[in-house]
């Protein structure tokens, strides 16, 4: 027979340490005021009757994970292809920004090809759960909605609904009758994930958790909580743009490199077809300062607008605005043209945006923001038919880049007539009906960009 132990410890709620009294400031990750007081029971027990025998690694035999389209393309793109039977995804993202309705959504496509699907809220009545879905036009056949925050309850109702589905909005209110702790702590979150968990890997059902995430961004609670479940998808956006971005940080079955763009409209979310069109249609004639770049996420090639303003500045310390760009990647670019074109930025005040509030943060757009800076510090507008792409160097070279092709050919659709390229890149490509420039400089690129 297990003996059972209880004690009460200290629980920090950024990072999971422990402690065995109440400190201000956690020693592990530095918060302030982050511990909370949790009664835990360790139980000693015998170890089990029936080991389990390790296997040689050649005679496991592999099975087909078995997906199901989600029916939202967007949404089965950033799993790999659709969601696997016995896994756990959680989606994360700001408040407001559209995760229930994501999910609601994607919970009446799944009700319409046939799957039973069991929708727990712990945030919303049952009648704003309605209200929305009517919004929505989502039909009611084959959603089955649970008001509740009782695991304990909510497992046993889900033994009775049989479900092939199951979401939960939000993962942070469910709590467990086994904890003393409030919901949300660190004993709660991964009591409940855990045992949802072992409950979907057991049955062979799909689950959905949400996560709210922090001030900084992340997802709420320790970093367990992300181990514990098979895929973890962020939905970010600016509350001020139409579109939506779902991006894959943690994928056991796909990649996570692949991401999902979304319109938020006021039936709710639609799929972006073709973002390049969606990121480019309100750009207007030739200013100065505005290059349109060739970036990748995951397999999918965008054409996206980088945006400068160079001005003098009015103060003494010159102002250094970076939206959707890493400032310390500017920082460099800035370094660079200082020192390798002899241009001055010194006593000049820096904006720079990427059109649409989309982030940018691979190397390969280095030369579009080079041509931006140096076309606003001028004033002499960038060539509208023409795309930049590469990677700049700290010589001033133009360096190569992976996926050229798929570039190339974003920019051929997209009615571009001109691509500046590394000359690195310009070996062995095929054949397109779009001029492509190699360069080895970027004061080369900048003699055959600038009008």
């Amino acid at each position: 027979m297990a003996l059972v132990k209880t004690k009460t410890v200290y629980v920090c709620q950024n990072c999971g340490s422990s402690e065995p009294r109440w400190l201000g400031r956690c020693p592990s990750c530095g918060g302030w005021n982050t511990f909370v007081e949790e009664r835990t029971e360790r139980r000693t027990a015998k170890p089990p009757a029936v080991l389990e025998e390790p296997v040689e690694l050649d005679s496991v035999v592999l099975e087909e994970a078995n997906r199901v389209a989600t029916g939202l393309a967007e949404f089965d793109r950033v799993l790999g292809g659709g969601a696997v039977e016995g896994s756990a995804v959680l989606v994360g993202g700001d408040p407001g920004i559209g995760k229930s309705t994501l999910l609601l959504q994607v919970a009446g496509k799944l009700a319409e090809n046939g799957s039973t699907v069991l929708y727990v809220s712990g945030e919303e009545s049952l009648a704003q759960l309605k209200s929305r879905a009517q919004r929505l036009g989502i039909r009611q056949q084959g959603i089955w909605f649970l008001a509740e925050t009782q695991l304990e309850a909510i497992l046993e109702q889900i033994k009775r609904a049989k479900a092939r589905v199951l979401i939960f909005d939000s993962v942070q209110t469910i709590t467990s009758g086994q904890f003393f702790s409030p919901a949300g702590s660190v004993g709660q979150l991964r009591e409940v994930t855990q045992a949802l968990v072992s409950r979907v890997k057991a049955s062979g059902e799909i689950l959905f958790l949400v996560g709210h995430v922090t001030k900084d961004g992340f997802l709420a609670g320790p970093k367990v909580l992300e181990h514990l479940v098979d895929a973890v998808l962020y939905f970010e956006g600016e509350k001020n743009h139409f579109y939506r971005i779902l991006r894959g940080v943690k994928n056991r079955f796909g990649s996570t490199s692949e991401i999902g763009i979304f319109q938020m409209t006021e039936r709710g979310l639609e799929e972006v077809k073709n973002p390049s069109r969606f990121f480019l249609g309100e750009r207007g004639e030739a200013t100065s300062g505005s290059v349109v770049v060739a970036a990748v996420e995951g397999n999918r090639p965008l054409l996206l607008e980088v945006q400068a303003l160079v001005s003098p500045t009015p103060w003494g310390t010159p102002q250094r605005v970076v939206g959707g760009f890493d400032p310390r990647r500017l920082a460099l670019i800035v370094a660079v043209l200082e020192k390798r074109l002899k241009l001055s930025f010194g006593t000049k005040d820096i904006f720079v945006n990427v059109a649409g509030g989309v982030k940018v943060e691979e190397s390969a757009c280095d030369l579009g923001f080079a041509l931006a800076l140096v076309s606003s510090l001028e004033d002499v507008p960038f060539d509208t038919r023409s795309v930049a792409v590469g990677e700049v160097g700290l010589g001033g070279e133009v360096r190569g880049v992976g996926q050229i092709e798929a570039r190339i050919s974003e920019a051929e659709k997209m009615g571009f007539e001109r691509i500046l390229v590394p000359q690195a890149n310009r070996n062995g490509l095929k054949k397109f009906e779009i001029e492509v420039v190699p360069v080895k400089k970027v004061e080369e690129a900048l003699k055959k960009g600038l009008q």
